[in-house]
């Protein structure tokens, strides 16, 4: 049961990573209300944890002190914080913990602050499962005192890193994207070419782990969802195309030459526009395969 001062939470977003988060804040004992566009996805959210449900994003901020989005992009973000603001208090804040672009963060949170609404950029690293294990990796950037106001709420879904002012959080995530995202393929492409070459290819994924090749897809993504060709990490491809894309904006609007992120960003695109729709991330090893 919550305390009788505690902040209602409003969650927007109930996709692969919004449920098992929102479901999280529920368990922990939060006042939390709901809302997505498809209605399926409020009713199984209801079905399994404590949660009330709004019927339109009007509702929801009423209803809310705090409101989370996690969303696909930062453009849907920006409609619906205009949905949000007339309905919510004075002195509220939201949280994007969606993967935007950090200068359209920067506009929306000048536009709210103008409304008496406060805005913080907090997305997040480490897919579905963490997400349900409330393990998450979360970048946050704004104001300290907000920080410092919604910090025991997002504890309960991960480790909290301020990276700085509003916006930067968006911009690291996206950077962050870009690195794993480039260890994926060299992992995958690697793979390939020893597998030409008549290496077995759990062989590979063994020596890479102990040696100097080693990163995150090694360790974590190529036995369980490359070579096992379930490829269900979790992540879709578009969605990595997407932040990849927001990293490669940033370097060029910073005057940045950034050779490897626009090769990557290029590859990443081609990629999502080639695999089926859908498709999640590590099926980049399909396409650099040519199926």
């Amino acid at each position: 049961m919550p305390a009788a001062d505690a902040p209602r939470i409003g969650f927007v977003g109930l996709g692969n990573m919004g449920q098992p988060m929102a479901a999280l804040l529920a368990r922990a004992g939060h006042s939390i209300t709901v809302y997505d566009v498809d209605p399926a996805r409020t009713h199984v959210a209801a079905q399994t944890v404590p949660v009330g449900i709004a019927a339109d994003l009007h509702r929801l901020g009423a209803a809310s002190d705090i409101v989370i989005t996690m969303l696909p992009n930062g453009d849907i973000v920006a409609r619906a914080a205009d949905e949000l603001a007339g309905s919510l208090p004075g002195g509220a804040v939201l949280v994007d913990m969606s993967s935007s672009a950090p200068l359209g963060t920067i506009a929306l949170g000048e536009t709210l602050a103008a409304r008496g609404i406060g805005l913080l950029d907090a997305p997040v690293s480490g897919g579905v499962r963490r997400a349900a294990t409330g393990e998450l990796a979360i970048m946050i950037g704004g104001d300290e005192a907000a920080i410092a106001r919604v910090r025991p709420i997002l504890e309960v879904l991960g480790r909290l890193f301020p990276v700085g002012r509003l916006g930067s959080a968006h911009a690291l995530k996206a950077l962050n994207n870009f690195v794993s995202a480039a260890g994926l393929a060299a992992a995958c492409e690697a793979l390939l070419i020893a597998e030409r070459f008549g290496i077995e290819p759990d062989l590979v994924v063994e020596v890479l782990n102990n040696s100097t090749g080693r990163n995150n897809s090694t360790e974590n993504k190529l036995r369980p969802f490359v070579l096992s060709g379930k490829f269900d990490a979790g992540f879709a491809a578009a969605l990595m195309a997407k932040d990849i894309g927001i990293a490669a904006r940033l370097a060029r609007d910073l005057n940045v030459p950034a050779p490897t992120l626009e090769a990557s960003a290029h590859l990443w695109a081609e990629a999502a526009a080639a695999l089926p729709p859908g498709s999640d991330h590590t099926a980049i090893y399909r396409h650099l395969a040519g199926d």
